[in-house]
C-alpha cells in the first residue's frame, strides 16, 4: 500500500484555527477517533506513526501566542521548532518576520503537514527530518518547543542538548501545560497563557501552560 501523505492529510483534516492562535489556519483534525482509525490501517503497511501532527497541542499554542504577541524575539532570526508537529509554532515564527523558520521532525506525514500548513499560512518552513539532537552544532538564534516533556529519558536527552544550545549562544523556549517530567532546575519563567482544549486529548477543557527561558 502507498501512502499519498498530502492528500491522506487532506482527506482526513479540516482547515481550522487553533483557539489561542486564530491569526494561524492548519490541517486539524476535527474528529479524533476517525483519524486515528485511519492512522491504524496504516500501521502496518506503511509504518505510520501515530497523527500527533493533526492536533494543536497547547504546549505548542502557548508558544505561537507568545511569538505573536512578541514579535521582536524572532524577528530577523534563524529559528527552529522542535518535535514541530504540524508546525504551528515555525509558521508563527515566519509570520513574525524570522529570517529563516526551520520545523525538527522525524514524522515524514508530518513534514508533508508542515508543507501544507506553510503554504495555507503564506509562509516558508523548512523540515528538518534527521535528528537534531545528534547535531553537534546550533546553528539557530532560537530554538522552540512545546510540550516536550511526556517520558524521562526523551525530556533528560533533549534538556541535555537545550542546555548545549543555550550555552552555544541560542535562545531556547518552551512551553510546558505542567507535564511530568518537565526538569526543576535550569528553567526561567517568561510568560504564561490560558490554553482552551479538547477533553479528548487532555483532562480538561483548559490548561495553564507556561512558557520558560532554559538556562544555564
Amino acid at each position: 500500500m502507498t501512502l499519498d501523505p498530502q492528500a491522506f492529510i487532506r482527506t482526513h483534516t479540516e482547515l481550522a484555527s487553533p483557539p489561542a492562535c486564530p491569526e494561524i489556519r492548519l490541517h486539524l483534525a476535527t474528529e479524533i477517533t476517525p483519524l486515528w482509525q485511519a492512522t491504524e490501517t496504516f500501521l502496518d503497511a506503511t509504518n505510520l506513526p501515530p497523527p500527533y501532527w493533526a492536533f494543536p497541542w497547547v504546549g505548542g499554542q502557548a508558544l505561537s501566542r507568545h511569538l505573536f504577541d512578541t514579535p521582536d524575539l524572532v524577528r530577523g532570526k534563524q529559528v527552529l521548532d522542535f518535535a514541530a508537529g504540524c508546525g504551528m509554532t515555525a509558521i508563527a515564527a515566519a509570520m513574525m518576520g524570522a529570517k529563516t523558520a526551520q520545523a525538527a521532525e522525524i514524522d515524514p506525514v508530518a513534514a508533508a503537514a508542515i508543507a501544507l500548513n506553510a503554504s495555507v499560512n503564506g509562509v516558508t518552513v523548512d523540515v528538518l527530518l534527521d535528528d537534531v539532537l545528534s547535531r553537534p552544532d546550533c546553528p539557530w538564534d532560537i530554538v522552540l518547543a512545546g510540550d516536550v516533556c511526556y517520558e524521562r529519558p526523551m525530556a533528560e536527552k533533549v534538556f541535555a542538548w537545550m542546555r548545549a544550545c543555550a550555552a552555544a549562544g541560542a535562545d531556547i523556549l518552551i512551553a510546558d501545560p505542567g507535564r511530568a517530567y518537565l526538569p526543576q532546575t535550569g528553567l526561567m519563567k517568561v510568560a504564561a497563557y490560558t490554553i482552551a482544549c479538547s477533553l479528548e486529548l487532555e483532562d480538561r477543557t483548559s490548561r495553564d501552560v507556561v512558557v520558560y527561558k532554559v538556562v544555564g
